[in-house]
């Protein structure tokens, strides 16, 4: 039987008289890479803050790992990458080693010294997103693409069995988005990490993904990304769509 990693029940948000989502249920098992696709303001972000812990929800469960949120306390075990990760002051004099070692405190506390563990896992997500032999550049000196590893490399470092990215390509050119949706294929499929991506890029993903959620405040079944393509007003849409490869 495949392992529930996230389980998302009957959740719904409110927030004054406004329905921001709405009757929620959503399961994530290892192994799977879900592609969050919707509309701007339709809920992804909020969605990804829930499972995260970061926003409350109103009302409904939510499992980690088997566990009641409530009661979870490994956050080591999922990566983040939040929107807008490269808005950043270029100018910051911080090296590549040091972005990523930040990566290694959510396992072990802040303020602890980095031990030979936490080098060699440190080594080990450079090289992952072969990004070794710039650990000692200044991350400001990198290119769009090389930052987004490097971004990525850090949310490795804790050795999560789960990776969050949430609009990870926004603000970078057309190539170096197709560089990084075949990373994160690589990824997922070498490393055998679970993998929840929310995009607005649906004609890069919908092949590589093996599951598309589709939102608009609800989740809804049998909706093809095309439809996103049609103007369909919102409170029209109907979602969750299956694509599962051979």
């Amino acid at each position: 039987m495949d392992e529930k990693i996230i389980e998302l029940m009957n959740i719904n948000l409110e927030r004054g008289n406004a329905h921001i989502l709405e009757n929620i249920n959503l399961v994530i098992e290892r192994g799977q890479f879900l592609g969050v696709i919707g509309p701007n303001g339709a809920g992804k972000t909020t969605l990804l803050k829930i499972i995260l812990g970061l926003i409350r929800p109103t009302s409904g469960t939510i499992k980690l790992f088997g566990r009641d949120i409530h009661n979870f306390k490994d956050w080591y075990r999922i990566g983040y990458i939040p929107q807008h990760a490269l808005s950043f002051d270029a100018n910051f004099p911080i090296s590549v080693f040091e972005v990523v070692s930040m990566g290694r405190f959510s396992k072990k506390g802040l303020f602890k010294k980095l031990g030979k563990d936490d080098m060699q896992a440190i080594d080990e997500a450079l090289e992952i997103v072969d990004m070794g032999e710039y650990r000692n550049r200044m991350i400001g000196e990198l290119s769009g693409g090389q930052q987004q590893r490097v971004f990525i490399a850090r949310a490795l470092s804790s050795q999560p069995e789960l990776l969050i990215l949430d609009e990870p390509t926004v603000g970078v050119d057309i190539v170096v988005q197709r560089e990084f949706y075949d990373f994160l294929e690589i990824l997922h499929k070498e490393k055998k990490i679970t993998l929840v991506l929310s995009t607005h890029d649906i004609s890069n993903i919908a092949s590589r993904v093996g599951k598309l959620a589709c939102i608009n405040r609800r989740l809804f079944p049998e909706c093809h990304p095309e439809e996103f393509f049609t103007g369909i007003p919102a409170g029209d849409m109907r979602f969750v769509h299956h694509l599962h490869r051979e």
